[in-house]
């Protein structure tokens, strides 16, 4: 027996999961990795490079045509401070921006199989008193009903991450990912705003607004300073510095789309709301279940920690015995996205998800059955299993059990009945009534 280097024990023979590639070469999503998958960018990050372009190009210009001009304009050299807090703006502004762009957003890991379904079979029918070939009806509800702060807060079905999102989540259209707190997608950072770089998206466009400022107060300095010399005229000021007139009229427009940004995001974290909820749910109506008052909401966007990433991107992933990338399971706490939920029947629901791996874990499949398992699971269509390509259109997974609209009581969940590339997830529940005949018609020959 021999322990390969991904942690598996068994013969030689039998080691069937080899560490193959890592977690950002195999990423579902439309994200673009640098430096081996420590950044992380959205797939419009070209517009990153202008963005960049627009900050450094003017901070360049008016260091040299304006701030060198001032350096003897004031007594004991002073007016090298002008040069030097330029260059400090443009720096942080930089910094920021690659704060906001280059980091995780928030973004909430998918699942490999659906979250294990709702049972409406009748009561007291266990897998072996199926009969027939049937199989119960497993039902996904698109919405659940989160209590927050004494109010409930729908949470939807996300059937490409195959997760109920946790409140105040979203599916960024563009990145192909689900966003914790998300805000929007901002194509100015090429990157998704969210939980985890929001507060530096504010400060980016909040010291941009502040850059903008200074850029044109000192330029109109350097034109004050040209009056009082030879040109007695501002026309004749503004004939002598051409830089400066373009910087003046490029900070005054650029300043109203970063200094509009930032005083709308400034009333955003005072009523703790999203650009996506301001834009599509408007609190104006009715209560903010997130408002805890205007200290308590700048603290928990400035003074609260950054929660860890849950995703692992240098992780390596494994190649099962099928040939299907798995990325290691996590561990702790972050294995999976759970919250308490409440259906609108008022029984307890999960609004998170529980992160099901085609190998290893209670039911999974391990180096040394997968052989034989997988040899098991060609017998499906014996036990009435049919596979389809897809799910339906309003809940990824539906089979029906006897007649439609019956009344049936909720058991404890046993399967997940998730496909995954062409072959169906068989339980131990199905392995024994494939053993012992289960009467079905397929066992009957």
């Amino acid at each position: 027996m021999a322990i390969n280097s991904a942690g598996w024990a068994g013969d030689d023979k039998r080691q069937k999961a080899v560490p193959t590639k890592r977690v950002y070469e195999v990423w579902k999503g439309s994200n673009r990795f640098f430096l081996c998958g420590r950044l992380i960018f959205g797939p419009d990050v070209r517009s990153l490079v202008v963005t960049v372009f627009l900050i450094i190009v003017p901070a360049v210009i008016f260091c040299v045509f304006v701030a060198r001009k001032l350096l003897d304009k004031f007594a004991n050299h002073a007016g090298i401070a002008i040069l030097v807090v330029a260059v400090v703006f443009t720096s942080i502004v930089l910094v920021l921006l690659l704060l906001t762009s280059g980091r995780d957003p928030g973004i909430i890991p998918r699942n490999a199989h659906p979250p294990e379904p709702e049972d409406d079979y009748e009561g007291g029918n266990s897998p072996a008193e199926w009969g027939g070939g049937q199989t119960p009806r497993l039902r996904l509800p698109r919405t659940k009903d989160v209590i927050v702060n004494g109010v409930a807060v729908k949470t939807k079905y996300c059937e490409t991450c195959m997760l109920y999102r946790p409140p105040r989540c979203s599916h960024c259209s563009i990145c192909n990912n689900c966003v914790e707190r998300f805000d929007h997608h901002c194509p100015w950072v090429g990157q998704c705003i969210g939980q985890r770089n929001y507060r530096f998206f504010f400060m980016f466009v909040s010291f941009t607004t502040l850059l903008c400022i200074y850029v044109f107060a000192m330029c109109g300095v350097y034109i004050k300073f040209l009056m009082d010399g030879e040109a007695r005229t501002v026309w004749k000021a503004l004939s002598k510095s051409p830089a400066s007139v373009v910087l003046m009229v490029y900070t005054f427009i650029a300043v109203w789309f970063v200094g509009g940004l930032t005083l709308f995001h400034l009333y955003l974290i005072c009523t703790n709301q999203t650009t996506y909820e301001n834009f599509r749910y408007r609190y104006d109506n009715k209560v903010n279940p997130y408002n805890q008052g205007v200290v308590n909401n700048f603290r928990e966007i400035f003074c609260t920690r950054v929660v860890p990433s849950k995703n692992n991107f240098r992780a390596r992933v494994q190649q099962d015995s099928l040939g299907q990338h798995v990325i290691n399971p996590p561990t702790g706490e972050s294995a999976a996205i759970q919250g308490a939920a409440v259906s609108k029947g008022g029984g307890d629901l999960e609004a998170g998800s529980k992160a099901t791996w085609p190998i290893g874990g209670e039911h999974g499949i391990g180096p040394e059955n997968a052989d034989e398992l997988h040899a098991r699971m060609s017998t499906g269509s014996e036990l009435g299993l049919e596979s389809k390509d897809g799910f339906d259109e309003n809940f990824p997974l539906d089979r029906s059990l006897g007649g439609e609209g019956e009344s049936r009581a909720t058991h404890p969940r046993r399967s997940s009945w998730g496909r995954k590339s062409g072959s169906w997830e068989i339980t131990p529940d199905i392995l024994i009534l494939a053993q012992g005949g289960g009467g079905g018609e397929g066992s009957r020959g």
